[in-house]
């Protein structure tokens, strides 16, 4: 059963260490959680792929070490910025929420984490399977000097995962997609007052971008998604005002749902683009694959039923965003994400973790680990 006071105290301390990134530094928060899984009898690891960007490692084993369940929170928040009315860094407690910067991306998870475990261990609970907790860094930046290289580095091995990174409560069973796309124009310069002689990037480019507003992509409905997306993220261009432009470029950032292929939508822009110009580039600047795991996998049954105990409603959901989902996917490792956090306010200057969510969320977890068990679907 968790510590409520020792839960509190857990997340203040959490938020009051640094880890922002950029710039990029997770050691003294590492060095936290490191000595807090070592007071409680085990033996934590540190590893690193850039100096100080730490990643915490921790075994608890159980019956069957053939098993491992990861379950992975992370050690670094966004910037803290300068807006607040408080310290960001202080975990203020005022009526039941804990202020701060990461108090719920991704702070108060990993304290509920933290604390789950501390619950199983003094009440010498022994789980069927051996648990992996691994709480990384440079999520919010890629995960470069965190999860994909402890993964790629079979550091990691596990069966399945629960990644700690979601608010209210959510289980997230699907994510779309993320594909980002530089395209640059190529055109021909001529004096501002003669643009018949010239050709214009700029108006090239932007009857490509109605064009690729306007596109009906093909997709399979999902019933936790909306329709895919593109967004126009940046366009620059020309040289000076009495110029025809000769270059212009412009970044698409593109959300598709499972089903579609990045290389599908590639080739429908440059078809687009290609009735306006033969003269222009396009660069992959950034691709990710839909995730999607069975909403029936014992992952999610599981929660749901550890959730329904402790009086909380399941919201079985998607992510329209980005998460680190996909590298489980690409290793057909089976991966939900569920978490504790406040929606709405993450990454803000009034970030904060419900108290009350977070004592329901170490419940919940230590319930969940409990009774946990690698069935076949």
């Amino acid at each position: 059963m968790a510590d409520k006071n020792h839960l509190i105290k857990l997340t203040q301390s959490l938020i009051r260490i640094r880890s922002e990134n950029p710039p990029g530094d997770e050691y003294k928060i590492a060095c936290f959680v490191k000595k807090f899984f070592r007071g409680l009898g085990l033996k934590p690891k540190i590893y690193e792929f850039k100096k100080s960007r730490s990643n915490v490692i921790v075994i608890l084993e159980g019956r069957n070490n053939r098993k491992n369940l990861l379950v992975t929170p992370h050690l670094d928040t966004v910037p803290a910025g300068a807006s607040w009315g408080i310290s960001p860094f202080a975990g203020v407690l005022r009526d039941n929420l804990i202020y701060g910067r990461g108090a719920s991306d991704d702070k108060g998870n990993l304290a509920v984490l933290m604390e789950a475990i501390r619950s199983i261990i003094i009440q010498k609970k022994v789980l069927g399977y051996n648990l992996i907790f691994a709480a990384t860094a440079d999520e919010e930046a890629g995960s470069q000097y965190g999860l994909l290289p402890l993964l790629s580095k079979g550091i990691l091995k596990p069966q399945a995962a629960l990644i700690l990174d979601a608010d209210s409560f959510k289980i997230i069973v699907v994510q779309k997609g993320l594909l980002h796309i530089k395209v640059k124009i190529k055109g021909k310069s001529a004096h501002g007052a003669y643009p018949w002689e010239g050709i214009s990037a700029i108006d090239i480019a932007l009857k490509a971008l109605s064009s690729i507003k306007s596109e009906k992509f093909v997709y399979k409905k999902n019933p936790y998604l909306r329709p895919p997306t593109v967004n126009i993220g940046t366009i620059s261009g020309g040289d000076k005002v009495n110029v025809v432009s000769d270059w212009c470029e412009f970044e698409l950032d593109f959300r598709f749902l499972p089903g579609m292929s990045a290389s599908g939508i590639i080739r429908q822009i440059k078809r687009i683009i290609g009735k306006y110009s033969k003269k222009f580039n396009l660069e992959i600047m950034a691709e990710q694959m839909p995730s999607e795991v069975n909403p029936c996998h014992p992952l999610v049954k599981e929660l749901k039923r550890s959730m329904r105990k402790h009086k909380i409603r399941p919201r079985v959901s998607g992510s329209e965003g980005a998460t680190v989902l996909t590298f489980f996917q690409e290793r057909n490792i089976p991966a939900v994400a569920t978490g504790f956090g406040s929606s709405g306010c993450a990454h803000s200057s009034r970030e904060y973790a419900r108290v009350d969510y977070l004592c329901r969320g170490a419940e919940i977890l230590e319930d969940f680990f409990s009774n946990f068990k690698f069935d076949p679907l």
